[in-house]
């Protein structure tokens, strides 16, 4: 329970200190740009795309899935199993075995907030975890730290999940 009291306040202070990099995308004739409709919470549309099977196991291990069941908004960057196979073995075992790093680590990839592709703009975000996330976007994609962002949108009921290439670790 204190995990959940914890990162709720974490989620709040996010939302404010990721406020200034939420903007209001526009399409034609000055109305907001539509978005994605979406149909299930973070973690039902993580576990439906079938490529975050690992980081669906370290939600759960973490404690972490009612939380991103929650009301949110939550932006996250989903590393997908192949990312999760960049760690050796060993290490991603033993961190999975580590509630409190595990927590640690999946907190930093989960920024208070709705923040869609086109709101996103170069500089630091505060991830939910407290560390600040570097995102560099330029003509050719977008990076979170040394992570490439090969898919964006992906709409959930409580928030949006842009898919990375590589598992980001906190300082």
């Amino acid at each position: 329970m204190k995990l959940k009291t914890t990162l709720a306040a974490a989620v709040s202070a996010a939302v404010i200190a990721a406020a200034p990099l939420a903007t209001v995308a526009y399409g034609s004739a000055n109305k907001p740009a539509s978005a994605p409709v979406a149909k299930a919470d973070i973690v039902d549309t993580a576990v439906a795309a079938g490529q975050f099977n690992t980081l669906a196991k370290a939600l759960t291990a973490a404690g972490l899935v009612d939380t991103l069941k929650g009301p949110g908004p939550f932006t996250v960057f989903a590393p997908t199993d192949e990312a999760f196979a960049k760690i050796p073995a060993d290490k991603l075992n033993a961190l999975l075995a580590d509630k409190a790093a595990l927590t640690k680590v999946l907190t930093y990839h989960v920024v208070g907030g709705k923040v869609m592709a086109a709101d996103v703009k170069t500089g630091e975000v505060r991830t939910v975890q407290g560390a600040p996330l570097k995102v560099v976007a330029s003509p050719t994609g977008v990076t979170v730290n040394n992570a490439r962002v090969i898919k964006t949108d992906i709409a959930a009921t409580n928030g949006v999940i842009h898919v990375i290439d590589t598992v980001v670790l906190p300082n």
